[in-house]
């Protein structure tokens, strides 16, 4: 079985919106989530360092619902989905320029077994 974990979609400064290059990977999710029927997925929403924890907090969790709402669109079920954010709390990378803050703008998909 191909992995859901270890994958995410990346998104630009300031924005929610899906990138049509994830498409793709938000397709293939969801094929694999209809297809394993005992897997559930937590979307762990991300941000960047910059702004403040609370306005991260929030867009890291617009980022994850926009990928909810791609999943369920796509015929996967709500009940197997949760959508949290950690705000800027989980960087990917740790330098404060662009090459590490387009890695932390970020959904993470994390699967398990129910």
């Amino acid at each position: 079985m191909q992995q859901l974990s270890g994958k995410s979609v990346f998104f630009e400064y300031d924005d929610f919106k899906i990138k049509p290059s994830f498409l793709p990977l938000v397709q293939q999710q969801a094929e694999l989530l209809k297809r394993y029927g005992k897997l559930t997925v937590t979307l762990e929403g991300n941000a960047d360092e910059r702004g403040s924890g609370e306005y991260n907090l929030a867009l890291g969790q617009k980022r994850a619902e926009a990928v909810r709402k791609m999943l369920t669109l796509l015929g996967v079920p709500e009940d197997r989905l949760e959508a949290v954010s950690f705000g800027k709390e989980k960087p990917r990378a740790t330098c404060s320029e662009e090459k590490c803050w387009s890695q932390n703008r970020r959904v993470d998909f994390a699967s398990k077994v129910r």
